[in-house]
């Protein structure tokens, strides 16, 4: 038996909206797709993203803001950071502030894995024992320096104060008591964590030493949390390196020097004729062919013949800036 309709809601139909399927971001469905171009693009132009994520980068010469560009990469960062979010069951927000992009590879803040750990549920809160620092000693090290794009090694020396640094927690579910590796002074210096250019291993070890540890905890003991991902300071600590043919390994110049900058460099900016008709410049929905027919207005009048080319220029064209000879 049909429920009876009131004056009431007669006079005040339900909204089309209310008698729609709810649609959820993801990439199953054209209709869940749009949704989170929508909401991507809502994140690109805030300010309060990092600049990773932003549709515009600033443009600094001499500290000074002298204008923006297109960040192409802008919008595919901000809806693959939402989709992470949305299988993490976390803050679109705090993972795009949490999740930095370094050489194109997404790397989590340490603080952020410390914080998932302590959240989850399955552990006691992270805790740390670090070892009394030693007595500052010399060690010496190798470094590898470049002149005249020319690998030299150079013998240097620093000063740490040799310390161990380990993490741990209880597990609730067997009490079991959980630790990571040990991690020491005398590793950064052998993995070559403490003596690059700039490291933080030199200023706050002690620091370094959580971070690491805590890294290293949560890809043993819970890697789903991270989804495989390792955390910022490795990814400024790690270096590949290649074989070079003759039994020894040797690192990319380019790699060396990319490594010096946090953030990659911008992308080229896409030209506005290569964008495809069948996307809305205004939205960045995709529409369909009919949408596309019915949003053109019909010609009334054949248009005016454009002006002719000179002949090398519309050969060019017509061949897609390809040449012939």
């Amino acid at each position: 038996m049909s429920q009876p309709t009131t004056l009431q809601q007669m006079r005040e139909p339900a909204p089309r909206e209310a008698n729609m399927p709810t649609v959820t971001m993801g990439f199953g469905s054209l209709q869940s797709f749009e949704l989170m171009q929508r909401a991507a693009k809502v994140l690109a132009g805030s300010t309060l993203v990092p600049t990773a994520y932003r549709a515009f980068k600033e443009v600094k010469q001499y500290g000074k803001v002298t204008g923006y560009e297109q960040n192409a990469a802008g919008l595919p960062n901000c809806i693959v950071a939402l989709n992470m979010a949305q299988r993490m069951g976390a803050d679109p927000l705090m993972v795009m502030q949490n999740l930095h992009i370094i050489e194109g590879r997404p790397s989590w803040s340490s603080a952020f894995i410390i914080a998932a750990i302590n959240s989850c549920g399955r552990y006691s809160p992270l805790r740390f024992e670090l070892s009394v620092p030693g007595e500052p000693t010399e060690v010496t090290y190798t470094a590898i320096e470049w002149k005249n794009n020319n690998k030299t090694e150079v013998k240097k020396k620093i000063t740490v104060r040799h310390q161990t640094c380990k993490a741990w927690a209880i597990e609730k579910e067997t009490g079991e008591r959980l630790e990571s590796p040990v991690v020491s002074i005398q590793m950064a210096v052998d993995e070559g964590w403490l003596t690059k250019n700039g490291s933080k291993w030199q200023t706050i070890p002690e620091l370094m030493l959580r971070y690491r540890c805590a890294s290293f905890f949560g890809r043993l003991y819970a890697p789903e949390l991270l989804m495989g991902l390792q955390t910022a300071e490795e990814a400024h600590d790690f270096i590949e390196a290649e074989p070079d043919g003759q039994g020894g390994f040797a690192v990319n110049l380019d790699n060396l020097r990319g490594q010096a900058s946090d953030e990659p460099a911008p992308p080229p900016v896409p030209d506005a004729e290569d964008e495809p008709i069948d996307v809305d410049t205004s939205t960045g929905e995709i529409r369909d062919h009919q949408e596309v027919a019915e949003s053109e207005p019909a010609a009334t009048e054949p248009a005016a013949k454009p002006a002719s080319k000179p002949r090398a220029q519309q050969q060019s064209t017509d061949l897609d800036g390809l040449n012939f000879e």
